[in-house]
């Protein structure tokens, strides 16, 4: 039986290329999307390619939720059980932008609102709901004994940069990025490890308006590697995770920013 993982926000960008990169490592996939149902499904159909390329026959899902509302986080989950019955990964992936990017003294209290709901409350009460059940899975013998469930949560350096034109933004992913290091306390006793991959600047559609502004920083050595990141840089670092190549660690960050995080004199 394969591992099974959720992928929150895969229908696009970043969670579309972590998907890609555990179907080829043979993990069936739960592909969770909030408005983009094409897209998803095409997510689907290339994992699937994706794998019988790489030798691995699996199913892929897709399933409608939004994850700052309750009950689609409830769904969500209902629906991984009665398709899979094991859920062996975690990604907390989906995320959003500010619709429009305000200054700090200019900034609604809707906008921030909206980004705390998505990037912050969703993620948090999915992974207890989530966490849950791992536990339950361990007890019932479910999920093997050895290396244990894993959650990542894919978050961003927002959240300790300052861009004072989306400040609701860099607070929403501060805030995310506590989250890590609470599960990771609390379920290392259980065998679950919990990690943060933090992106850094990634080729998205999401990232495609400020393209313009970031392509001559990126050159003169804003990142020390001087190249715009992908999806799929992310989705080998979760693949990474899911191989049990970190057994020692827990509540670990990974910086995939192409050493943006440096402090460099």
């Amino acid at each position: 039986m394969n591992p099974a993982a959720l992928i929150t926000g895969a229908s696009r960008g970043i969670g579309r290329g972590i998907a890609l990169e555990l179907a080829r490592l043979g993990y069936d996939l739960i592909v969770n999307y909030a408005a983009h149902e094409t897209a998803a499904r095409q997510t689907a159909t290339d994992c699937v390619a994706a794998a019988n390329s790489a030798g691995h026959a699996l199913r892929v899902e897709t399933c409608q939720a939004d994850i700052s509302l309750a009950a689609d986080r409830a769904k969500l989950l209902a629906f991984t059980r009665q398709r899979f019955g094991r859920l062996d990964l975690l990604v907390n992936n989906a995320g959003i932008a500010p619709t429009v990017r305000a200054d700090l003294l200019d900034a609604s209290e809707e906008s921030f609102d909206r980004l705390i709901a998505l990037n912050v409350k969703g993620p948090y009460f999915l992974t207890q709901l989530v966490a849950r059940w791992m536990i339950a899975q361990r007890a019932a013998g479910i999920l093997p004994p050895g290396a244990g469930p894993k959650i990542i949560t894919i978050s961003s350096i927002s959240a300790y940069t300052a861009s004072t034109n989306r400040g609701d933004y860099c607070v929403s992913k501060a805030a995310l990025s506590m989250l890590t290091p609470l599960f990771a306390a609390r379920l290392a006793e259980h065998g679950i490890w919990v990690y943060e991959i933090r992106p850094g600047l990634v080729a998205t559609d999401m990232t495609e308006p400020v393209k313009a502004k970031y392509d001559p920083l990126i050159a003169e050595g804003l990142t020390p590697i001087r190249r715009w990141g992908t999806p799929e840089d992310v989705g080998k670092a979760v693949v990474a995770i899911a191989q049990n190549l970190l057994p020692f660690s827990t509540g670990e960050v990974i910086n995939v920013d192409g050493g943006f995080h440096l402090r460099r004199l």
